[in-house]
């Protein structure tokens, strides 16, 4: 994937600034416990043993708890015991614990309702949940991917990557978001308030 940056940097600044974002690089199914750690820029803002104790408590805390079989010891309600793959339910419990707010993004809105260009303070980043089709469409499932928005510049920060991708400004960002809309994407708006 091609990064660009704004012509007016130099290569001294822009080498810097790829250096100061943080991404996580994919490693087996725990694309959410890397969007997270992406998403709030640093290493180990969750580890594994976080996510997995959210995701018992979450199990714990629910009324209508299904019955135990010998597979529950893998395939748990809200992620995969060996690979991951954690739910979203997980995602909304990660982020509220350390004060911040999810919201859903209602599609028929449209990406221009997000306010992408609005005040830092508002909106910290964008979590999706996107779908994916590997081996030649043999294998689907879901990825989490997340946006943020660091000194004023958006970049994406998949941990498929293998680095950040910059975008070049909003409008961008937009189309991004729009394509990934219609291809059946979920988007999850990490707001920095708590209301």
């Amino acid at each position: 994937m091609f990064i660009s940056f704004p012509e007016s940097r130099s290569i001294e600044q822009q080498k810097k600034k790829k250096k100061m974002v943080y991404h996580e690089r994919q490693r087996l199914q725990f694309c959410l416990l890397h969007s997270l750690n992406n998403l709030f820029q640093e290493k180990d803002a969750f580890t594994r043993a976080n996510l997995d104790v959210i995701a018992e408590k979450l199990v714990h805390d629910d009324p209508t708890k299904g019955t135990w079989t010998p597979l529950s010891v893998i395939f748990k309600p809200h992620h995969n015991a060996f690979t991951g793959n954690y739910d979203v339910n997980v995602l909304i419990a990660a982020v509220e614990g350390k004060g911040k707010r999810v919201i859903w993004h209602d599609r028929r809105n449209g990406v221009s309702s997000i306010g992408l260009d609005g005040p830092d303070d508002k909106l910290m980043g964008v979590v999706l949940n996107v779908p994916v089709r590997k081996y030649g469409g043999i294998w689907s499932s879901r990825h989490w991917v997340t946006l943020r928005r660091i000194e004023s510049v958006w970049y994406n920060l998949d941990s498929d990557f293998s680095g950040p991708y910059t975008f070049k400004d909003v409008g961008e960002v937009s189309e991004f978001l729009d394509s990934v809309i219609h291809e059946g994407a979920e988007v999850l708006l990490v707001m920095n308030d708590e209301q």
